[in-house]
């Protein structure tokens, strides 16, 4: 054998199993498609969000949050009713345990920390018993997704300079090598070397081939974002009806979903496939990175959501409440986009974005550089997309923003005043504290919580009044993300067959094991659960192997 362990992958999930293996005495190998420039994969470019339950930065805004109350948000949200989510259900309950228990705890032991205010992300709209974080939960990294890397990058250096792992980067895994029913390796070709930058397209010139033998192979790339044509393959049509013409993309290129097929050519089963994660606030990236770069708000609850005609979106379909009940009217509407219609007042409070590398105070952990976001105008990244980005409109007059939207489509879809009736009847709810208007319920009660109150929800104001002004419209398209199903695996991390069997040799961790059991998320997710699922199912199954 070549090593013990044959790790696919160098993203967050493969570094974390690696590492974990590695500390148990294995040598391990790690493969893949890109350069050492793109080490540690998606997490990088995320925000660093993570998921904890009654954490001490939780208590001292004083949010009252229990695993009782979490279980029944996740439960809520994963709504498991089919006979294959008997996996995912079991790695819900342990990772619930997990984000309640060890975790926080096992990563502030490794030096990460966590900006001190907690964001309220995917809030519901609901039911207490439907979808929906019933209170802040999304703990942001110091540093964001790189600080999220930063300690398993170090311990896997380590490991790297006693030569207990070994990095073989632009190796292109093109199948698994399966002998008397066990996977024993994995072959392929190696690719040129390319120095493009993290996250730019890579050259696919095949210039020598490959083969590895292991006593276990451990797969770690799988998601599908980047591959438009897998995505409109798996779109559940039943439940989000016909997928977009146009998507922008939330991740490189190179997340193609390669590994799917080829391990299920192997024998593992990939379970879920049709449950996925879009985001519906995505914009055109005016400095892309990759092809066809999209970029998330995250928004605060108060903008007015219309479709592409001009008509509004009913709850819970209102920022930050529901994604997936978002993408199903929007994809109702015929259309691929739909519009934010909000006022100065609310984007500089409001508008985040989504991405390391559009929080530099954030991710460099600029304290100066942050304090800049309690100012008058709307933080740096936001504003260069105000002024430069493809798809914002900024007018003094409704009627001068309506006609600029037309123009920016190139088609007249909207009715100034059919956009005047919305935005008039949305305004006359403002005048009492109280409202039957759901969505400005919400943004009243977001108030009530601090953290919301200081940095991310505007005080209820009138969009067509002039002090708020100006008026700003912005175009949101349907942005590509995550898998939520994926190669079915058992506790440990070993994947099964169709039968439920344990492939023998073959274990997956992160996206492509649908972040644990093939879809741990169920049909929805509560952010802050990606990275967190990549720390999880990658600890599991690296001690597994280890063991």
């Amino acid at each position: 054998m070549d090593c013990d362990l044959l790790v696919i992958g160098a993203g967050l999930a493969g570094l974390v199993a690696a590492t974990e293996a590695a500390a148990r005495g294995l040598k391990v190998i790690v493969l893949d498609q890109e350069g050492e420039q793109s080490l540690g994969g998606q997490a990088f470019w995320s925000l660093g969000g993570l998921f904890f339950v009654d954490s001490p930065e939780q208590r001292r805004l004083r949010i009252r949050d229990s695993l009782a109350l979490a279980r029944q948000d996740w439960l809520g949200s994963a709504g498991f009713d089919r006979p294959e989510d008997h996996w995912p259900r079991h790695w819900a309950e342990a990772y619930l345990d997990f984000a309640s228990g060890e975790k926080r705890a096992w990563l502030h032991a490794m030096g990460m920390r966590w900006f001190p205010v907690v964001g309220w992300a995917e809030r519901g709209g609901g039911l207490a018993t439907g979808h929906g974080n019933s209170v802040p939960r999304f703990h942001v990294t110091w540093g964001t997704g790189p600080g999220v890397l930063a300690p398993f990058l170090r311990r896997a250096q380590d490991f790297r300079a006693s030569n207990a792992l070994v990095f073989r980067f632009r190796h292109r895994v093109d199948g698994l090598i399966v002998e008397n029913g066990a996977v024993v390796g994995a072959h392929g070709a190696v690719l040129a070397p390319d120095a493009a930058e993290r996250g730019r397209s890579t050259s696919r010139a095949v210039v020598g081939d490959f083969s590895f033998r292991a006593g276990a192979v451990l797969v770690s790339s799988g998601g599908i974002g980047g591959n438009h044509e897998l995505v409109r393959q798996s779109w559940p049509r039943d439940r989000l009806g016909e997928p977009p013409a146009f998507m922008v993309s939330g991740v490189p290129a190179h997340v193609d979903g390669r590994m799917l097929a080829i391990t299920q050519a192997a024998g593992g089963s990939v379970i879920n496939g049709d449950r996925m994660w879009h985001y519906t606030e995505g914009l055109r990236n005016w400095d892309p990175i990759w092809p066809g770069h999209g970029i998330r708000i995250l928004p605060g609850p108060s903008s007015l959501w219309l479709d592409a005609r001009g008509r509004r979106f009913p709850a819970p379909a209102m920022p930050g409440f529901d994604t997936l009940a978002t993408l199903k009217a929007i994809r109702a509407t015929g259309y691929d986009h739909s519009w934010f219609i909000l006022t100065k007042a609310i984007i500089k409070k409001e508008f985040a974005l989504s991405g390391s590398e559009q929080n530099p105070d954030l991710t460099g952990k600029d304290i100066p550089l942050l304090l800049k976001r309690l100012g008058k105008n709307p933080p740096g990244p936001v504003q260069a997309f105000m002024d430069k980005g493809a798809d914002f409109v900024v007018r003094n007059d409704l009627g001068d923003l309506v006609s600029a939207m037309n123009t920016l489509t190139g088609e007249a879809l909207l009715d100034v005043e059919q956009v005047r009736a919305a935005v008039e009847a949305r305004d006359r709810e403002i005048d009492n504290p109280f409202s039957k208007d759901a969505q400005v319920t919400a943004v009243r009660g977001a108030r009530a919580y601090l953290g919301d109150k200081l940095m991310r929800t505007a005080r209820p104001h009138r969009l067509l009044d002039p002090k708020a002004g100006p008026l700003i419209a912005v175009r949101l398209n349907i942005l590509t993300r995550k898998s939520l199903g994926g190669l079915q695996t058992d506790l440990s991390g070993r994947v099964l067959e169709l039968s439920g069997k344990p492939v023998p040799g073959l274990y997956a961790a992160g996206e492509v094991a649908g972040f644990g059991g093939g879809g741990v998320h169920g049909y929805n997710a509560l952010e802050g659960t990606f990275l967190g699922g990549c720390l999880f199912s990658g600890r599991r199954a690296g001690r597994a192997v280890g063991a």
